[in-house]
């Protein structure tokens, strides 16, 4: 394969001709499949999972199934799979959970070789049909699919901008300005630059599945913020969010999408092509998809999410270990934390010192049973169905719990509701005290990349002293994890990471925020400046 770090240099048999002047009509988009024309696509761009596959003999729309059944965890509101079978494009988008989106027919329906998917989960825009991806439009150039993982922060600008140059906008959502603009911009140049284009002008958090026709394109944005990563099957390649998604395949991981990378896809599934269209002197890698969002036997960035977390659970113990006498985790995400918690208990005592050998050790039990046909409360939409589903989800094991003291492990408190009902549940089954301990810093701002986490009005750290979110969820003590913790289980410096929700300080140039480093959003208008690949 070629490096591609020449962004000039055009992908093999895809580059577009320039048959159309920077005066030309605006391209013609048209909503996805299965949404409602004038449908509201409104609200702030989720947190989900991306797929796309390029095969040499054989239908995409299974393998893209299973990938999406495989990044479930990461969006259960909406399912789409795109495919193109080298004369037409073909989409099915639903609401819904990955097996209810799709039957057999549906499958059968989507022919082609290659192909992108998306799952998705609600934001405070709405749970509807027209916020579902793979966003799909079609233009004089060809037919265009996108799943888009993140969040842009000049998404507004853009559109505004397109809006007066004659684009119709069928929604307020920014993976149709990144439609939009994409395919503006292959009116004038080859795909690479086309990309390159866009690249240069989308502020924010990105990783993209992208096909123009039968060619399948990954986008990470230059912080690399979003995972995104690259796997290759017996019979051909998959990009996908998760490493996960391509054990389902039975492929092997070849590596992370690069932040500012791009990687084409073979439409025979014979290789991909590399391109490095920007580069930053520091990433922005989510913390958080380590911490809660990730499935635990994915590699993200070149680091198991599991071994993480037991890790980040030895840390907790180093820095506010308590003895008690049984350790538990609040299943599932908080299970590896206290995996790893209870490990380090048993080697140290919580004041550091060697655990002697006849010491009784530490007892790591599973004293919360889950529920697993509730979804997580998490992101549910309304404050009410989280209070009512915690009752719903866990039931605590009173031969455990029943006159003991406790330790119980999470990943994270945002809005605390969830924590006080834990606490209180154990407490009537007759725990003698309940000693919280969260795997991450306390979380005291709104994430704007993609993660509906709350308002700054919602979150319970926000304003609050850690004894004072103590006495609110009536613990008996709590402890956090130290950002430092953190850096140093992940392998990177502070600045390398996105700790806008733990710090208030973002590596995007946001309105009304602060920033952790130097950052500016692009100029979008009269005032922008012509791309430097022109």
């Amino acid at each position: 394969m070629p490096d591609g770090r020449d962004p000039s240099t055009p992908t093999p048999g895809r580059e577009t001709t320039n048959a159309e002047s920077s005066t030309a009509e605006p391209p013609s988009l048209t909503p996805a499949a299965g949404a409602p024309p004038g449908a509201d696509r409104s609200g702030p761009t989720e947190k989900c999972g991306v797929v796309g596959v390029a095969l040499d003999d054989r239908a995409a729309s299974r393998p893209l199934y299973y990938s999406l059944y495989a990044l479930q965890h990461r969006g259960q509101e909406s399912a789409g799979i795109v495919t193109h079978d080298g004369f037409q494009q073909h989409s099915h988008v639903e609401m819904g959970l990955v097996g209810d989106a799709f039957d057999e027919s549906d499958l059968d329906s989507l022919a082609g070789q290659t192909g992108i998917g998306h799952v998705r989960y609600p934001t405070s825009g709405g749970v509807n049909a027209s916020c579902a991806q793979p966003f799909s439009v079609s233009f004089k150039s060809g037919s265009l699919g996108l799943s888009h993982n993140g969040n842009l922060v000049n998404a507004d600008e853009i559109r505004a901008e397109l809006a007066n140059l004659g684009h119709a906008f069928t929604s307020d959502g920014d993976t149709e300005v990144i439609a939009h603009d994409l395919a503006r911009n292959l009116l004038e140049a080859d795909l690479v630059r086309a990309v390159k284009r866009t690249m240069d002008r989308i502020h924010g958090s990105y990783a993209l599945t992208i096909m123009h026709d039968e060619t399948v394109l990954a986008v990470r944005d230059p912080e690399g913020n979003r995972p995104l990563c690259i796997g290759e099957l017996e019979d051909g390649y998959v990009v996908a969010s998760e490493s996960a998604a391509i054990d389902t395949l039975d492929g092997e991981l070849v590596r992370d999408v690069r932040p500012g990378e791009l990687v084409v896809l073979e439409p025979d599934g014979s290789g991909f092509d590399s391109y490095q269209l920007v580069e930053r002197e520091d990433t922005a890698h989510c913390f958080f998809e380590h911490v809660y969002f990730a499935r635990p036997d994915s590699v993200i960035d070149d680091t198991l999410v599991y071994q993480a977390r037991r890790n980040l659970g030895r840390k907790l113990w180093a820095e506010s270990g308590i003895e008690t006498d049984v350790v538990m985790p609040v299943p599932d995400s908080g299970r590896a934390f206290a995996s790893g918690y209870a490990e380090a208990a048993n080697e140290t005592t919580a004041t550091g010192e060697e655990r002697p050998a006849d010491e009784e050790a530490v007892e790591f039990a599973e004293g919360l049973m889950k529920n697993r046909y509730v979804g997580r409360t998490f992101i549910m939409p309304t404050q009410d169905e989280r209070e009512r589903a915690v009752r719903l989800k866990l039931n605590p094991i009173k031969s455990t719990i029943e006159g003991k003291s406790v330790t119980i492990i999470d990943d994270s408190i945002v809005r605390g509701t969830t924590s006080r009902q834990l606490v209180s549940l154990l407490k009537d089954a007759g725990a003698e005290e309940v000693h919280v301990r969260i795997g991450a810093p306390p979380i005291v701002a709104p994430c704007y990349m993609g993660i509906d986490m709350a308002s700054r009005e919602e979150l319970i750290a926000a304003d609050r002293s850690i004894e004072e979110i103590r006495e609110e969820i009536h613990a008996d003590s709590l402890g956090y994890l130290s950002i430092d913790a953190i850096a140093d289980v992940l392998g990177e410096s502070r600045l390398d990471l996105c700790l806008g929700c733990v710090t208030g300080e973002y590596p995007y140039d946001i309105d009304g925020e602060d920033t952790d480093r130097d950052v500016q959003r692009p100029v979008i208008g009269d005032g922008a400046t012509a791309s430097a690949d022109d």
